[in-house]
């Protein structure tokens, strides 16, 4: 379902396409989140460890491919949004090559390095091993990532966001099985966990592909559209490079910080991936959000108006800070009970730390609201280097905490350190955005 994003109250639409994607998005957590629960659950401590001590390392990789496949849809939007669909169709040809080389690059490195990238985390000898067997095999999956990020892209890009949501339902429940099945059935350990995330994203990935093919005749090709274009490689990789980069630079902090953390001990780094594993649920909505103010402020670029962008900044500011209040307390409250799905009640000391952990990030929620709103709505209409310098931001709060602080404070600077790290990026962020808010207006002045 196309959805034009240019006309009607911004509040109805903005909510239209973010709750389809957030309930996608959310199921989406449950690949990482029912592989850490099931490891912890039916193998053991060391093995959740492991999972988990693969997350920043992660997001490094899948990060950057997701920011090149989101950045790549940002021109496409604006098109859609100027009804001018030829150039779209063109657009959205340069970025599947774009993808390609990007992932075949990326495939390559990450495969190879992966061992020595995990030895530099400084993780512990009896977990680096069962690290190696989960990682290796989601790296060696990059390609099925970047295909269902990028055709999921494309349907947002011109509105529709429920499509995506049903196949990552579909697939979420495969993973489950598979889960089961790998861990339980066949013994597989952590490696397991890998398979049934790689393979569940290659089905909705397929999926995405057969729908757009026979559900989208704006997606019908013409001759010559959808021929390889240096220029507009380049104008989509300069939106879409800076997108990944800047998701990069965020997990090199989140490297440190997990770094520090292996040096306290595999207690430490359960109850850290239990927190993680937690904190990625109660955050999706608002990154969400963020996502959605992209699609909408690229829409709205493309047709001029820079009114419908300003009414709809303040109702996802609004939205936002709400809703990072209600989770922040709702939190506070629930976190203790929810750590029972990853591990044992016996094991104390785990359950502690990952509740102190949570508590702490939850207090920051509202900034981190702002910022996710903020650095996508700036993304949307075509500012990708300010974004990526507010990662950068990031990356030197969250490194002075892991590398200074964590050495003298222990646990508790560690639960600091990502808030301090979004503080750091709001700063930066809102000073731009109220800068660049006046020159786009003054682009746009009398239109829309």
């Amino acid at each position: 379902m196309v959805r034009e994003m240019t006309h009607g109250k911004p509040l109805p639409l903005i909510l239209g396409f973010c709750i389809p994607m957030l309930i996608g998005n959310l199921f989406q957590q449950l690949y990482s989140m029912v592989d850490a629960i099931i490891v912890g659950r039916f193998l053991d401590v060391d093995s959740l460890a492991a999972v988990g001590s693969t997350g920043s390392v992660s997001f490094l990789i899948i990060g950057f491919t997701t920011g090149i496949t989101g950045g790549s849809c940002i021109l496409p939007a604006q098109s859609f949004g100027a009804g001018e669909y030829g150039k779209m169709r063109r657009q959205i040809a340069n970025a599947v090559y774009l993808c390609i080389i990007t992932t075949a690059v990326i495939t390559t490195a990450a495969v190879g390095f992966c061992y020595p990238i995990l030895e530099l985390m400084q993780t512990p000898a009896d977990v680096i091993d069962l690290a190696y067997s989960y990682i290796v095999v989601i790296f060696g999956g990059i390609c099925v990532t970047m295909a269902y990020n990028l055709m999921a892209g494309i349907l947002r890009a011109m509105g529709d966001s429920r499509t995506p949501l049903i196949f990552l339902i579909i697939a979420s429940l495969i993973n489950i099985g598979l889960d089961l099945f790998f861990i339980v059935v066949c013994n597989m350990g952590v490696g397991g966990a890998g398979w049934a995330t790689v393979i569940s994203q290659a089905i909705s990935g397929l999926l995405c592909f057969f729908h757009i093919r026979r559900h989208y005749d704006i997606l019908e090709y013409e001759k010559g559209e959808f021929k390889f274009s240096g220029e507009t490689l380049f104008s989509l990789a300069k939106l879409g490079v800076p997108m990944g980069l800047q998701f990069s630079i965020t997990a090199i902090g989140s490297i440190l910080l997990q770094s520090a953390v292996n040096t306290l001990g595999k207690t430490v780094m359960a109850a850290v991936t239990a927190a993680g594993k937690m904190q990625s649920i109660m955050v999706t909505p608002m990154e969400t959000l963020g996502i959605t103010m992209a699609t909408y402020s690229g829409q709205n670029l493309g047709a001029r108006s820079y009114r419908r962008i300003s009414d709809g900044m303040k109702k996802a500011f609004a939205i936002g800070i709400l809703y990072s209040v209600f989770s922040a307390v709702l939190i506070w409250f629930v976190s203790r009970y929810l750590c029972l799905l990853f591990v044992d009640s016996a094991e104390t000391e785990v359950i502690e730390g990952a509740v102190y952990f949570i508590r702490i990030n939850a207090c920051f929620y509202p900034v981190l609201a702002v910022l996710f709103i903020t650095r996508n709505m700036l993304q949307g209409v075509g500012y990708s280097l300010l974004p990526m310098t507010a990662g950068a931001c990031e990356l030197a709060a969250r490194a002075v905490v892991s590398l200074v602080f964590v050495r003298y404070y222990g646990f508790n600077a560690a639960c600091f350190a990502t808030p301090i790290a979004w503080v750091a990026a709001d700063i930066l962020l809102v000073t731009v955005y109220a800068v660049k808010i006046k020159e786009i207006k003054r682009n746009l002045s009398g239109e829309g």
